[in-house]
């Protein structure tokens, strides 16, 4: 684990000023013949640079315990000519959890069979998101079923997973539908801890500052990275942001996701 400190994010911010002219495509329904519920939260939004090819491509979902939030896409990673694809799903007080993590594997699916006419690089697909994004993003990448449904190995097709301050223990959404206290821990099939192997894509794993992070959520994803290793994953990097509570360590992680991304050009 590398720790990385506050006063280093004040030198890169400075560096790197503003973002770039993007376009916008928003509103996509992504899922067919919905009802009225899903048509609604199932869209995404794409923000692209015009006339380029060849581009990186940042799936992004986002927070909110998977019981609120919104989709959209974060201007920090609007920074390198990346595509971001801003993703909403249903969420689990309305839908099973199984069915919320359908959703993000139908996104998946939308953006392999169209990102190609924004200029995006299939063989450069990232999937990111902060905390409930995050617990998405490693269900995704580990319990493969979820992707196999629509025919794809995110071990082959998703260049790297990168979690931000998720939760890899049952996330306490799913916990509380079963009656099960925020502070008791469980790990069952919808824990990413479950299904950790050394075969899966690449993954940076971000946790905010460990003395105020989330009910021990850097303590998560220590343990969370350390299987991962044991199970014999040599491509995984684990960062803590110095400084940063589960609320605020989104901004600078998009700054490490940049960084990640153009070393592995």
């Amino acid at each position: 684990m590398k720790r990385i400190l506050l006063l280093a994010f004040a030198i890169v911010v400075t560096v790197t000023a503003s973002a770039r002219n993007y376009s916008y495509d928003k509103e996509i329904l992504y899922r067919g013949t919905p009802d009225e519920y899903t048509a609604k939260m199932c869209r995404l939004d794409v923000a692209y640079e015009e006339g380029t090819e060849g581009r990186p491509v940042i799936v992004w979902f986002h927070g909110g315990g998977l019981t609120s939030g919104w989709r959209h896409i974060p201007e920090t990673l609007l920074r390198d000519g990346a595509i971001v694809v801003g993703v909403g799903y249903r969420f689990v007080t309305e839908v099973s959890l199984a069915e919320t993590l359908d959703d993000a594997a139908a996104s998946v699916d939308w953006v392999l069979n169209n990102i190609t006419r924004y200029g995006g690089d299939l063989s450069k697909v990232y999937l990111a998101g902060h905390s409930a994004g995050g617990y998405i993003v490693s269900m995704l990448g580990l319990n493969k079923a979820y992707l196999a449904k629509y025919d794809i190995d995110p071990d082959k097709q998703i260049k790297a997973l990168v979690p931000y301050s998720g939760q890899v223990i049952t996330h306490f959404a799913q916990r509380q539908k079963q009656g099960i206290a925020n502070l008791t821990p469980t790990i069952d099939e919808f824990a990413p801890l479950f299904h950790v192997r050394g075969n899966a894509a690449p993954m940076l794993v971000i946790s905010g500052d460990r003395e105020i992070e989330l009910f021990g959520r850097y303590e998560e994803n220590a343990y969370f990275v350390r299987m991962l290793r044991l199970n014999g994953h040599k491509d995984v990097v684990f960062l803590e942001v110095d400084g940063f509570d589960h609320g605020d360590m989104s901004e600078p992680a998009h700054l490490l996701l940049l960084k990640y991304i153009r070393d592995r050009k």
